[in-house]
């Protein structure tokens, strides 16, 4: 379907800031919002942004992508996910402003991006969005990342014949694998005498919105990121974030091999297809059968 794109600017608490907005010849009732994650602007590492936008809008779905304050193009101070609240509110109203035919709103969002997404529905409780799609999102804490090595870097490595020969070659040293794996140890320790609610509040409030959130998500996992396995670790150890993943509403398809970003055009194809796939089911009554069977991509 052919779009067209046009840049425009908006003010947020006294900031000016510059999105685009992608619009279909002929628009479906669902818009996407591209949420930026991390210290970068609205075209997205390996133009992600700029081709899912793309992608989204030949299928026929309105979208728009933005830079936050402080970044890109717009004006301001740098803030980081974790106060770009009125950002987003600011966007999504202009968002329908240019696409009155939009009825529904999904956030999109990759790594911390994806977290702010639930930060925002956590503060606000916007029903203007009815939709989120969640990549690899961020909940780092050292003693989180400390678990997340242990099971997946040296749990691994304990059972790979390469690591014994280099250990007992002297190309790993002894005391320096053995350092490592008792740092990371006394650093997961922590969530065993602390609450994890206590030392990471913001994860808490992504437990939280993604646990209360009545409309569709998506969540996306690349296989091959710590990011993603953090993720995981840390919402099925805590029973709020296991009865969230575990929601009727939320459909979970696992990337076999990608990295954080899906930086391969396979990967980042399969994201695009994947989204497009979920908003045209998700809001299909008849096809909701089917709706939160995991599955593995291995593309």
């Amino acid at each position: 379907m052919k779009f067209t794109e046009h840049a425009l600017c908006f003010s947020c608490a006294g900031d000016e800031l510059v999105g685009i907005v992608s619009t279909p010849e002929v628009p479906k009732p669902v818009g996407v919002l591209v949420l930026v994650g991390g210290p970068q602007y609205r075209v997205g590492s390996h133009r992600q942004f700029l081709l899912l936008a793309w992608a989204l809008s030949e299928a026929g779905f309105p979208v728009m992508r933005f830079d936050y304050r402080g970044m890109g193009d717009s004006t301001g101070d740098l803030r980081d996910f974790e106060t770009v609240n009125d950002d987003i509110a600011a966007a999504i109203g202009v968002f329908r402003q240019q696409c009155p035919d939009v009825a529904k709103i999904v956030l999109w969002g990759l790594c911390d991006a994806a977290s702010a997404s639930l930060i925002y529905w956590d503060a606000k409780h916007d029903q203007r969005i009815t939709g989120l799609v969640l990549l690899n999102p961020w909940v780092r804490s050292e003693a989180s990342l400390a678990k997340t090595h242990i099971k997946h870097y040296y749990g691994q490595r304990l059972f790979q014949a390469d690591f014994w020969r280099k250990l007992l070659s002297g190309r790993v040293g002894v005391s320096s694998a053995l350092m490592g794996l008792l740092k990371s140890w006394r650093r997961a320790r922590q969530t065993d005498t602390v609450k994890y609610t206590q030392v990471s509040p913001f994860q808490t409030r992504m437990m939280q919105a993604l646990g209360v959130f009545p409309g569709e998500v998506l969540l996306i996992l690349s296989g091959d990121d710590y990011t993603a396995k953090e993720f995981l670790e840390a919402f099925q150890a805590d029973p709020a974030g296991a009865r969230a993943l575990a929601g009727d509403r939320l459909t979970r398809v696992d990337l076999e091999q990608a990295d954080h970003t899906f930086s391969s055009p396979t990967k980042r194809i399969a994201v695009q297809d994947a989204t497009i796939a979920w908003i045209n089911n998700a809001w299909q009554p008849e096809n909701r059968s089917n709706h939160r069977v995991p599955r593995i991509l291995g593309v």
